[in-house]
């Protein structure tokens, strides 16, 4: 295990100002809705629309190929704009770079609805639709990373798991708003939806951002950065670290933070991206191709719930715990939920996408909000949690739609594909879970990362 250059005390653990607790929550929910809801109606889009739009040369098979090499795209900008932005906010404040964040992204998001398509600028429109994925993916590598550190930092310690997975109802706000437009968006004629309707979902995005900004512009900076400031200002060495000490410090909890959401983020874009897709491929459900995102709908609305309850049950019995038994479940779960989607029955991709969803992947989530922030030090928090969040989410989320449709493409849509590909992301994250330590109640002033040795003065 490593050790930092130099064992710091912490301070003490900072009143929470309960207004500020509030604007917090709010501030991070807002966000959070916002990237999902980004996200969201992008995945549907290049599952359903983004193929024939700005890809109709390579066909149907091919087009939704490059349309989620796009989607796998925006995941692989994140690593880089989770260093960046990291960075920043362990060096100027979480604030400032949360609001940053949020204009990039959502600015990216409501230019994607002004692009031209393939009929209208060929191969440009393609070229213009990556470009903005990425800057899309650079404000959104830092944003939840930010998210969950903001509010980690200002929420009393013994409920932190309940108020850290309070924002992440945002997740599942921006799901809901993403798919029930899409899901409406559907019942329109063919012609008008590839022709100007498909836009609306992606400049609606700019409402999201003016509330985000304003509500962000009020808060104050969190009590455990303001710590860190008094801290490097009574002290002769430098507190605060490099991008390069911070991943350095903390490279054994960063692989821990990323083995653990190999099945959280792997199997969240599974199961509201690819199964889409591969839903609208079988013949028994033949007209009905947006039976995927009403699922998605009943999968959002379970996990507004289902969130906060795994994230206040990791208060009570530990964050470990928690997430060990809920990626086991989506483990066992992922071969009975995929053969089910066989039987043409349409209630049953709703229950599917419900437990699959709704238990599985918020019962990793919601312990997850805590412990990321709660596995670094005070000096680098922001950075390890960026760091961890976003290369897990290329190597797990990011390639999963891509990987998995090459995948059906290979074997002929065969259920087990996805099931196994399902399963053994889970599995990487429940055995991560048995080296990772127990978080639950840690001081956020600490300098140290979590597993370290404290050494007060």
């Amino acid at each position: 295990m490593s050790q930092p250059s130099a064992v710091r005390p912490s301070s003490p653990e900072p009143t929470v100002d309960p207004v500020q607790l509030r604007r917090a929550t709010l501030a991070s929910s807002v966000g959070s809705a916002l990237e999902y809801y980004d996200f969201y109606i992008y995945g549907l889009a290049s599952a359903l629309i983004f193929g024939e739009l700005f890809f109709k040369p390579l066909g149907p098979a091919g087009g939704t190929i490059a349309a989620f090499g796009t989607y796998a795209v925006g995941f692989a900008a994140r690593p880089i704009g989770g260093l960046i932005f990291g960075a920043m906010g362990d060096k100027i404040g979480r604030k400032v770079v949360l609001i940053i964040t949020i204009a990039l992204m959502g600015g990216s998001s409501m230019l994607i609805g002004m692009l031209p398509t393939y009929e209208v600028a060929g191969i440009w429109g393609a070229i213009l639709l990556v470009a903005l994925r990425v800057a899309q993916g650079l404000g959104a590598g830092a944003e939840q990373a930010g998210a969950t550190v903001l509010i980690s930092e200002f929420a009393p310690p013994k409920r932190r798991g309940f108020f850290a997975a309070l924002p992440f109802v945002g997740i599942q706000i921006g799901t809901l708003l993403g798919a029930g437009t899409f899901a409406l968006l559907g019942m329109a004629n063919r012609e008008v939806l590839f022709g100007w309707l498909w836009r609306v979902p992606f400049l609606l995005g700019a409402v999201l951002i003016i509330v985000a900004v304003v509500i962000r512009m009020r808060l104050k900076e969190s009590p455990a950065f303001e710590a860190l400031e008094e801290a490097e200002a009574h002290r002769d060495a430098p507190v605060k670290q490099s991008v390069g000490q911070a991943i350095a410090t903390s490279r054994r909890n960063i692989l821990v933070g990323i083995g653990l959401r190999m099945g959280e983020n792997g199997n969240s874009s599974i199961y509201s991206a690819l199964l889409l897709a591969y839903v609208a491929s079988l013949p028994a459900y033949k007209g009905q191709a947006l039976i995927g995102t009403w699922g998605a709908v009943v999968a959002a609305a379970i996990s507004i719930v289902t969130v906060v309850f795994f994230g206040a049950l990791s208060d009570r019995v530990g964050r470990v715990p928690v997430y060990r038994w809920g990626a086991l479940f989506t483990a066992v779960f992922a071969f009975p939920g995929f053969w089910l989607l066989t039987l043409g029955q349409t209630w049953l991709v709703l229950v599917v996408m419900g437990v699959g969803i709704g238990i599985g992947v918020q019962s990793m989530l919601g312990p997850q909000c805590a412990l990321l922030p709660e596995l670094f030090g005070n000096s680098h928090r922001f950075t390890g949690v960026a760091t961890a969040r976003e290369f897990s989410a290329v190597i797990a989320g990011g390639i999963a739609p891509l990987v998995g449709a090459a995948l059906l493409a290979t074997t002929g849509n065969a259920w087990w594909v996805i099931a196994i590909y399902s399963a053994v992301l889970a599995l990487i994250s429940f055995f991560s879970s048995f080296v990772t330590p127990e978080t639950r109640g840690r001081s956020l002033t600490d300098l140290n990362d979590a597993g370290q040795e404290t050494v007060h003065a």
